[in-house]
């Protein structure tokens, strides 16, 4: 079942943000054992790698849709979707083996990019090529549809609110972040913020909207309730996407020119330090993309497409601990840690 719903803002009750000292990164791990799985859309090989983390080897690979993008895995971590970029469907696999168990098409033209599976159990994208959020319901039984509109070209990259009222996309055609209330029919808020904001992603509390704008070279701190912003920070060069640490004391931001990692202390909004992951003259060639950080916040995973690797960077000493090889271009990246 499918319904088109318009939309718009409503009041959320936001708590105040509430980080750790700007200055503490956590004891500095070094080489330790690192365990769990990271699972990778390889989106010019049409696949999805199984990477074990103990022993940093792709341990199974299957064929996916095409152009596959971004990865989110499900709240029991028994699942994984998977926005099929060059298609219109998101498609689930099981995490112990990658065997497709459900497929959700979204539509003519869908073109899904972002993905969050909630807390809540049910899944939200973005549809790309139709200007809207999908809220899929129950994802893996009914798999009930309810389109969004944002109105806005190139909706792409995708936050939801944790209590699942509110959605948030970068629109990198129309140059703006879109706030969608999920649940009425009024219409959705869009502001400008910088030259194409790409990268997303939300306090864990719920209190502040993180964007990247890569061509303005600077992350933004955005209400968002009012969607005003907040603070400006400059960052590295293209600042393609933006990670909130799972303890929400910082924010990293992946600079694609500059094929490293920008540090901001989420409290006072200020860069902290800088992490080099390539070196010079390298960064046009790996092609970095993708990050994301580990469930305990030790580690960060930076996709680097042109090379099929992903750098493993340990946060605290900011080295690079090692490269695992991934399927051919390698992008969307999701992580479970040791079950």
């Amino acid at each position: 079942m499918k319904q088109v719903i318009g939309i718009a803002c409503a009041t959320l009750a936001l708590s105040a943000c509430a980080s750790t000292n700007g200055g503490t990164y956590g004891a500095a791990t070094g080489a330790s054992a690192t365990h769990g799985t990271l699972f990778v859309a390889n989106k010019r090989g049409n696949s999805l790698s199984l990477i074990d983390l103990a022993s940093g080897t792709e341990t199974k690979r299957v064929e996916s849709c095409a152009n596959p993008h971004e990865l989110a895995t499900s709240p029991d971590g028994q699942h994984v979707a998977l926005a099929c970029y060059g298609g219109t469907s998101v498609d689930i696999f099981r995490t112990s083996d990658l065997g497709r168990v459900a497929s959700i098409n979204l539509g003519e033209n869908a073109r899904p990019h972002g993905i969050v599976w909630h807390a809540n159990g049910d899944l939200y994208s973005t549809a790309e090529g139709r200007q809207s959020v999908f809220w899929i319901r129950d994802p893996l039984g009914k798999g009930e549809t309810f389109e969004f509109g944002t109105g806005k070209r190139g909706s792409h990259m995708l936050a939801v609110a944790p209590d699942g009222r509110t959605a948030w996309t970068t629109d990198l055609g129309s140059k703006t972040v879109t706030r969608v209330d999920l649940l009425t029919r009024r219409a959705p808020i869009s502001v400008t913020v910088g030259e194409e904001p790409e990268g997303i992603a939300l306090a864990p509390d719920g209190s502040t909207l993180w964007v990247s704008a890569r061509e303005s070279d600077k992350a933004f701190a955005l209400d968002p309730v009012t969607m005003e912003v907040r603070h400006e920070v400059a960052t590295g060069r293209f600042p393609l996407r933006i990670a909130v640490r799972p303890q929400g004391d910082f924010a990293v931001t992946g600079d694609l020119e500059d094929g490293g990692l920008s540090v901001i202390d989420t409290r006072t909004a200020t860069l902290v330090r800088s992490i080099a992951l390539s070196g010079a003259g390298e960064a046009a060639t790996r092609q970095q993309v993708t990050i994301i950080w580990s469930d305990d916040g030790k580690r960060i995973y930076a996709a680097e497409t042109g090379t099929d690797t992903v750098a493993e960077v340990d946060f605290a000493s900011g080295k690079v601990l090692r490269r695992l090889s991934t399927g051919e271009g390698g992008d969307g990246m999701a992580i479970l840690g040791a079950r």
